[in-house]
């Protein structure tokens, strides 16, 4: 069966974040690093990889320094897709790469030369994935699942793995709860999970709390905080699907495991996600 195996659980810009002189970046030791996220899939014959992050080559030690078959895109933000150039002439140097993307990502790649030129060298195969329409696997299926979220150079696609024992939910970014339990016409976060059959799920914590920061409005930067998840949620109850939060941001106080915001989320019956954990499909 498939293992997938949580390669990062930073937002975009990594923990520390380039440029943050605030105490969540400064003097943290190389175990407080985080890379943003991604996830790797490796089945016997075949390694795949979700969002392609400058800190590629850090976190292929993850998966044996093996160099994917498949690589799949959520969406275009940086964090997501900024390691794709290292497939190129300049560093890997691969072929044949199946590249796993929207037909809006496919358009985006086509019109972004540096991305344009590997396609055409042969760096990579670009197949296209359409919501709900599931891609069988050798030992697990993979279902995109559009979900909103700022689409001023793609659209976004979350991912739902399904292997013989275990089924698992990746949304590292989204909108609002609003907007996505809409557009999958579900009432609640249990109901939508439930309906996917979702064991573990992977879900967007970039910030804790709406005013977490105080330079840049939420309406700019859209996620549902952790907070608001939580009070939407309530107690993990029996049935309910093993939740991770990940793709935080540098400034959230989960990073600390002693903080009330950590405890919080751990005494309700959640979880924070940890870069390396493993879980079987």
């Amino acid at each position: 069966m498939a293992e997938v195996v949580l390669l990062g659980i930073a937002q975009d810009g990594g923990r520390p974040q380039p440029g943050c002189s605030k105490p969540c970046c400064i003097g943290l030791s190389p175990a407080e690093h985080s890379y943003p996220t991604s996830l790797g899939i490796i089945e016997q014959n075949k390694l795949h990889i979700i969002d392609v992050t400058r800190h590629l080559g850090d976190q292929l030690q993850y998966l044996d320094n093996r160099i994917p078959s498949d690589v799949w895109l959520t969406h275009a933000h940086f964090g997501h897709v900024d390691g794709l150039g290292l497939f190129g002439r300049e560093t890997i140097n691969a072929r044949g790469i199946n590249l796993h993307v929207s037909q809006q990502m496919i358009e985006l790649i086509e019109l972004t030369p540096h991305w344009k030129i590997m396609l055409d060298q042969g760096v990579f195969v670009v197949n296209e994935i359409r919501d709900s329409q599931p891609k069988e696997s050798d030992e697990f299926t993979m279902v995109p699942l559009q979900v909103p979220h700022r689409n001023e150079l793609s659209d976004m696609h979350a991912f739902v793995l399904r292997g013989p024992n275990k089924s698992l939910l990746y949304l590292p970014d989204h909108d609002t709860w609003n907007e996505t339990l809409s557009m999958h016409n579900a009432e609640t976060i249990r109901q939508f999970l439930s309906d996917l059959a979702i064991d573990i799920a992977l879900i967007d914590g970039t910030f804790w709390s709406n005013n977490e920061l105080k330079s840049r409005s939420q309406d700019v930067v859209p996620h549902p905080p952790i907070k608001q998840t939580l009070e939407m949620l309530g107690y993990k109850q029996q049935g309910d699907p093993d939740i991770f939060f990940f793709h935080l941001n540098h400034t959230n106080p989960v990073y600390d495991e002693w903080s009330e915001e950590h405890t919080q989320v751990v005494e309700m019956g959640w979880k924070i996600g940890k870069q390396g954990m493993k879980f079987k499909l």
